[in-house]
């Protein structure tokens, strides 16, 4: 595949979709487990200001996948399928961690880190956490580290909130595979793109979403946005993500999706599959809509700042399950 480069601000089309990114990333940015509505009378605007054009024009580009780099049924294993992509001119503007800081870019995928299995369990423990509440619209999550859990239009702190109760939901056991996992996807980004995995950290939000068609009812629901890891979180510098159900059987939509200049790639879930990248903007991507059934995934996140590192989630004391 072509080296992918930083996108041209110049042009009438670049400047539109750098428009739709910057309010992608915006809304991404504003759902750090905070509450807050999104009225429909700005998206409203907004499409009048940008006009129909502009409109038809980023709808074409999200819905036309040129390429479908690994599908459903594949078996990627036990090597990483690596596509490498040229880095971003904006990692000059972000402190440089030798060893960690990304020195080679792009994208790749692997079926053989995580088994089926292991993401059914996973995927069991999602289910289990995501059914003490969940979101009013179609996307849901539930953040082991910092407790965050969707409840209607807001977030509560599960910990917190359920106490006791989660004995009978979360065990001792979940979290040590949650962690083992976690463990061997940091290996294989080190290998994959050459670092050493002990300048890599787990970084925040790292978390399981639950997405289904529901319609979206806050900011929080709208994960389909086109935006960039690096820009929308900050801390971010490789981003992954573990799928713990099938594409086309478990649901339809919801393919991960990279915007590149000169088409869109995407990457069709399956479980157990864990897509990765670097975080920069040669990575602009998406999720499109689940238009049936429920998708259950992880993103795992790491950054080469141990200012933003955060550690494995553990019960809290009291909760033995």
């Amino acid at each position: 595949m072509a080296p992918v480069r930083q996108r041209n601000a110049k042009g009438a089309n670049a400047a539109e979709i750098e428009k739709k990114i910057k309010r992608g990333n915006a809304l991404r940015q504003g759902s750090s487990w905070r509450g807050s509505r999104l009225l429909v009378a700005l998206l409203l605007v907004a499409l009048s200001a940008c006009g129909t054009a502009t409109w038809l024009y980023v709808t074409s580009l999200d819905s036309d996948i040129t390429e479908t780099l690994v599908s459903q049924g594949e078996l990627v294993s036990p090597q990483p399928r690596v596509y490498s992509v040229q880095c971003s001119e904006d990692y000059d503007n972000y402190k440089r961690y030798p060893g960690c800081t990304p020195q080679k870019c792009g994208r790749a995928v692997t079926d053989g880190v995580v088994t089926r299995e292991e993401a059914q369990t996973l995927r069991r423990l999602a289910e289990r956490g995501l059914a003490l509440a969940g979101s009013e619209g179609g996307a849901s999550i539930l953040d082991l580290h910092s407790g965050a859990l969707s409840m209607g239009k807001q977030f509560v702190n599960v910990y917190r909130y359920f106490g006791e109760q989660l004995k009978d939901v979360f065990t001792q056991e979940d979290f040590q595979l949650y962690r083992d996992v976690r463990g061997r996807i940091q290996e294989v980004i080190a290998q994959t793109f050459g670092l050493d995995p002990a300048l890599m950290y787990l970084t925040k939000p790292t978390f399981f979403s639950r997405i289904n068609s529901t319609a979206a009812k806050t900011q929080h629901d709208e994960y389909w946005h086109p935006h960039i890891d690096k820009v929308t979180y900050g801390s971010f510098d490789y981003t992954s993500l573990l799928y713990l159900s099938d594409y086309g059987s478990d649901f339809t939509g919801g393919r991960f999706v990279f915007m590149d200049q000169n088409g869109n790639r995407t990457v069709e879930p399956r479980a157990g599959r864990v897509s990765f990248f670097s975080s920069g903007s040669e990575n602009l991507h998406r999720v499109e809509k689940v238009t049936w059934g429920t998708r259950y995934a992880i993103t795992v996140s790491f950054t080469c700042d141990p200012e933003h590192a955060i550690s494995d989630p553990a019960l809290p004391r009291g909760i033995h399950g």
